[in-house]
């Protein structure tokens, strides 16, 4: 594994510069990687994410989704891609942010996909597979959420980047949005909508909503823009008692990233310490520099303070490599 690691690493490193301490930002070096997706498996935290492919005047161009997997936060293991857009007969292109949760025994897909022309706009879309590592199969044949299903919208793409979590009392629930943050029960059948879309957009959201539970507290994440003062995405953050809300808004949680209009939140807890994974513009591959189709993704420590609140997190080249607050 640690191989592999240093092969991926060399792989992205310019001749004659010292090569990147394993774990350090970016985290995966030989291709453009974005909105990052963790979850823990067992004794494994396995991390989605989306392709980035775009050539020169290519605002984006994401055709698969890909998984990577590791033990100890430092090296990473390569399991390719899971699935492709073209694995949806019912999608016409953009394999956008996703997220795999796992229930039943099972591992469930949702992804931001840009519906054919029955239903124009975009989608998600949910797949399921028996291992984490795929591959992925379309679960339902059909859209889960298609733009028709949420008529306040202003524009076309608002049903992007959904975020799955399963609450205590077994309960799997959905989020997403662009603009407008929405959220639903799943089915039992995780295939289907069980009650009511409502509408929860905090302070600020623009996209990338992340749910996770720590205590009793909940926390909606997500990529924030301010147009009033700001011209990239930051993160920002909400919490509540109950799924139903209120949600009191936080304030921000992180900055932009280096060199990226996009920001993509994903939080996890793994082996006893928790970890906010996002992306950045900072990667160079060969002759390809970083814009907004070549993202790489990134990972920063996360702790809290008494009151359960997220402390502020910097972005760094080192990422988990330094020591966190959690460290002595």
């Amino acid at each position: 594994m640690r191989r592999l690691a240093l092969t991926l690493l060399l792989a992205a490193t310019p001749v004659g510069a010292e090569a990147p301490s394993p774990g350090s930002n970016p985290i995966i070096r030989d291709r453009f990687t974005a909105d990052p997706a963790p979850v823990v498996i067992g004794d494994r935290l396995w991390l989605y994410t989306g392709h980035d492919e775009a050539g020169e005047g290519e605002m984006f161009n994401m055709r698969e989704w890909l998984a990577y997997s590791t033990t100890d936060m430092q090296t990473w293991t390569y399991h390719g891609p899971i699935m492709k857009v073209a694995d949806f007969a019912w999608a016409s292109k953009d394999a956008w942010a996703a997220q795999v949760v796992a229930k039943g025994g099972r591992y469930w897909l949702y992804a931001a996909v840009e519906h054919d022309a029955t239903k124009p706009g975009k989608a998600i879309a949910v797949a399921v597979s028996d291992r984490p590592e795929g591959p992925f199969t379309d679960a339902k044949g059909a859209a889960l959420i298609s733009n028709d299903m949420t008529p306040k919208g202003t524009h076309s793409w608002e049903d992007i980047d959904p975020t799955v979590f399963t609450d205590d009392d077994g309960t799997t629930w959905i989020a997403w949005g662009n603009r407008q943050c929405y959220i639903a029960r799943l089915g039992a059948d995780m295939v289907s909508i069980d009650g009511p879309i409502r509408e929860i957009t905090p302070p600020h959201f623009e996209e990338g909503p992340w749910l996770h539970k720590r205590g009793g507290l909940y926390y909606l994440t997500y990529a924030s823009l301010d147009r009033a003062t700001h011209t990239d995405e930051r993160v920002f953050y909400a919490t509540a008692t109950s799924l139903d809300g209120p949600w009191t808004y936080r304030g921000e949680l992180t900055g932009s990233g280096e060199g990226s209009f996009t920001i993509h939140p994903g939080i996890a807890e793994f082996k006893g310490r928790w970890y906010l994974f996002l992306h950045n513009a900072a990667l160079t591959i060969g002759e390809r520099n970083g814009a907004l189709g070549r993202r790489a993704v990134t990972v920063e420590h996360l702790s809290y303070d008494a009151q359960g609140l997220m402390r502020p997190v910097t972005q760094t080249a080192a990422g988990v490599t330094a020591l966190s607050d959690a460290d002595p």
